[in-house]
């Protein structure tokens, strides 16, 4: 008999005569009432064993963690909670759990914990909700896209180019440690290296991308990227999935437009679908916020924070004006920011950001126009010689969630640009010809899958929205 999934029997429009559950125990009480889960809902289906009739042996085998099979009625309900149950007329026990050294028992476990058995926790509601959740995001991502003529491009993970220019990247390599060939000068040489050069893992898809823009027109990445900075704060990962649109033919403008309907889009659509889940992540995030101190505590729940983003216009505020805004600010005048706003050019903390979305404006903001020497080589350099066409979309509770450009699609500029920052032309010949051959102006921004996971379910901590985290001293599973 096929088996049914708990989702849909709790839904079911009417008693059935025999369905089959299959999934694990979460608990087993009385010798009688097995809650039984099996991952497609945040909530369990009562069992009720006819233990008069069930050998004791199988009984012992009911244990927390075990996979089980379930036959029976699906009757109304005699107990709270729920409005179905099945009456058990045969169970099955699939694989047996060691209950004594099942990690995941019926009980709260800090998140630390939690963290150390990130093979076991997603058989916990709050983690169950969240990888749901992230799963719904996932497809509202490409759906928006595909609904709208994007092609999907699978950019390089193995690359010999760094799109940021920050240098912190992992290398790729197929040469020994030991006897590790060189050159004259005592160098590592590459040249009898696998790929004949130094190759490192992406930390983004964009400048390949950018190449199929300027042939297909609009385009979008989803993929993973690698980041080796030596960071063990909330915010950081060292394997994260990255969401990079280019469009050929967008300015700046169509780029802001294009990033806030997007936003909204994928928001919205794991809201409609995800309504359980993300209502108990909400009463997650509510007894988290009574544990901290009041000055800490968010003035928001989660709902509300969803909805916030849903329901404002994005406010587009010049750099320079954000700037005058956090100067003249209370909180800089009294010297409560970490980080004193003093004079144009400083580079926004996550503080400030929160300031200008949460206290100033209340609503999302969009930064542009920023200092062309705090940002990338590839943005379009403003008239005034000193600002480049970036922006920044900045949420609460989280600050950037999005950044992006319009590119610099003029050859002899961007060459100069280059030179400045001592990036060479020979490393990029080929993203240089895009600029040579048939160049327009080009728009895009990346928005880092997990942060986007991290605002939606409410987490603190960006570890526990992926799967297997990856971070300093920790490349577990």
């Amino acid at each position: 008999m096929k088996h049914t999934k708990v989702k849909d029997l709790l839904q079911s429009s009417a008693t059935i005569a025999e369905v089959n559950a299959k999934g694990w125990v979460r608990t087993f009480r009385n010798n009688q009432f097995i809650a039984l889960n099996d991952g497609s809902t945040l909530h369990n289906i009562q069992c009720v064993v006819d233990f008069e009739n069930t050998p004791e042996e199988t009984l012992k085998r009911i244990t927390t963690g075990a996979a089980i099979s379930v036959t029976g009625a699906l009757v109304e309900s005699q107990g709270a909670g729920q409005k179905y149950e099945i009456q058990v007329s045969k169970l099955e026990i699939l694989g047996d759990s060691d209950a004594e050294k099942f990690p995941m028992q019926p009980k709260k476990h800090s998140l630390e914990f939690l963290r150390e058995n990130a093979h076991l926790r997603v058989r916990t509601n709050a983690f169950g909700a969240i990888m749901r959740v992230r799963s719904v995001l996932s497809f509202a991502v490409h759906q928006y896209f595909q609904e709208r003529g994007f092609v999907y491009v699978n950019t390089p993970i193995i690359t010999g180019s760094d799109a940021e220019g920050a240098g912190e990247m992992f290398r790729v390599t197929a040469l020994p440690f030991d006897g590790t060939p060189r050159t004259e000068e005592g160098k590592v040489n590459f040249k009898e290296d696998f790929f004949g050069k130094e190759t490192n893992l992406t930390v983004s898809g964009q400048l390949e991308a950018e190449t199929f823009a300027m042939a297909l027109g609009q385009v979008y990445t989803f993929g993973p990227t690698f980041r080796a900075e030596n960071s063990n704060t909330s915010r950081h990962l060292a394997e994260f999935w990255m969401i990079e649109p280019e469009v050929a033919f967008n300015d700046l403008n169509d780029n802001m437009d294009l990033a806030e309907d997007f936003i909204k889009y994928v928001v919205k659509y794991t809201v409609d679908k995800c309504a359980e889940d993300l209502k108990f992540l909400d009463g997650r995030l509510m007894e988290e916020e009574k544990s901290k101190p009041q000055a800490e505590r968010s003035e928001m729940s989660l709902l509300e924070k969803l909805n916030f983003v849903l329901e404002n216009d994005f406010k587009r505020v010049s750099y320079t004006e954000a700037i005058d805004i956090l100067r003249d600010s209370t909180p800089n005048k009294k010297k409560k920011f970490n980080y004193i706003i003093n004079e144009w050019g400083a580079d926004l903390q996550s503080e400030h950001e929160r300031f200008l979305v949460e206290k100033h404006f209340k609503c999302p903001v969009i930064l542009f126009d920023y200092p062309a020497n705090i940002k990338a080589f590839y943005m379009r350099l403003n008239e005034d010689g000193k600002t480049v066409r970036a922006m920044d979309i900045l949420f609460p509770g989280i600050g950037e969630i999005v950044g992006g450009s319009q590119r610099e699609e003029r050859h002899d500029v961007l060459i100069e640009k280059m030179k400045a920052l001592g990036i060479d032309e020979e490393e990029l010949w080929w993203y240089l010809d895009t600029r040579r051959f048939g160049t327009a102006v080009h728009s895009g921004f990346g928005l880092g899958f997990e942060r986007l996971v991290l605002f939606v379910t409410g987490m603190s901590n960006i570890r526990d929205v992926i799967p297997f985290p990856r971070t300093p001293m920790n490349a577990e599973f």
